[in-house]
């Protein structure tokens, strides 16, 4: 369903019964992201699948200020007061972890547990910030000039990805069709505007956090493996867990231990 959320529409799939459950997808992904869980995951939880504003069935704005991080976790306010909740677990990859954690970090009184898949707090160097903000834009750029699929061949190739080339071809081609579902102008707008260069670092901000939160991780990912230890290593009581024989996408890559740990995590929350 389509939501007015803070001046623009964000689509949210809605599946299951239970306590809430908020679903954040990465970059040029969708709520399609979730969808081989949602029979397992919606018999114990009332699941939102979010769009990410510039992504899936949501808006896309042309203003890059309007997916400021800030922003979109206000919107994921807005999304769980429409559904009546006060707080909700929540679920992000990649981008939609940064998310996740903004989130956290701005309204924490929302968030009941947190659950984090390769993702990171940002970069805490402004000098590696910048560049980064640099690199980001140019590739806007380059979505607008050449078009959406010659950015998903891109895209596709990074040695972030390397390790998905051993998936079967179908699992293969359902993740491009999910890449090629997107806007050419939320992609480049959500790089400029709530780009890992573009965001703020929540490094110092992580000590705060009081939930539980559990970073996964897939072995073959060794720099988000060090950043889940960085983040683990300022959060009393987080945890990691690092999934064999799985790069960045571990929910693609070891479907069925990732289901089994969300479960497991959010399960036990429940039960204290």
């Amino acid at each position: 369903m389509r939501l007015a959320i803070n001046g623009i529409q964000l689509n949210v799939e809605t599946y299951g019964v239970g306590s809430p459950l908020l679903l954040l997808h990465g970059f040029t992904g969708s709520a399609a992201t979730w969808e081989p869980f949602f029979a397992s995951w919606g018999r114990h939880f009332h699941l939102l699948a979010v769009d990410v504003i510039g992504h899936g069935r949501s808006d896309a704005p042309r203003d890059a200020a309007r997916y400021d991080m800030d922003l979109a976790a206000a919107d994921l306010v807005a999304v769980l007061d429409h559904f009546g909740y006060s707080r909700a677990h929540v679920l992000g990859y990649s981008m939609g972890g940064r998310l996740a954690l903004t989130f956290a970090v701005r309204y924490p009184q929302r968030v009941q547990a947190l659950l984090l898949e390769g993702s990171s707090p940002g970069l805490a160097a402004a000098a590696e910030r910048e560049a980064r903000f640099q690199r980001d834009d140019r590739l806007a750029a380059s979505i607008e000039r050449d078009g959406i699929e010659a950015f998903v061949d891109r895209w596709e190739s990074l040695p972030l990805f390397r390790s998905q080339q051993r998936l079967p071809e179908a699992v293969r081609a359902r993740l491009r069709e999910q890449r090629l579902q997107n806007d050419v102008i939320g992609l480049a707008g959500s790089l400029r505007g709530m780009g890992t260069g573009a965001q703020r670092p929540l490094w110092e901000e992580l000590p705060q956090l009081q939930m539980p939160l559990k970073c996964v991780v897939g072995a073959l990912d060794d720099k988000f493996r060090l950043i889940a230890a960085e983040i683990a290593a300022r959060v009393l009581g987080a945890e990691v867990e690092v999934v064999a024989e799985a790069g960045h996408t571990v929910h693609v890559e070891q479907p069925s231990i990732f289901d089994t740990i969300v479960l497991d995590f959010f399960r036990e929350v429940e039960k204290k």
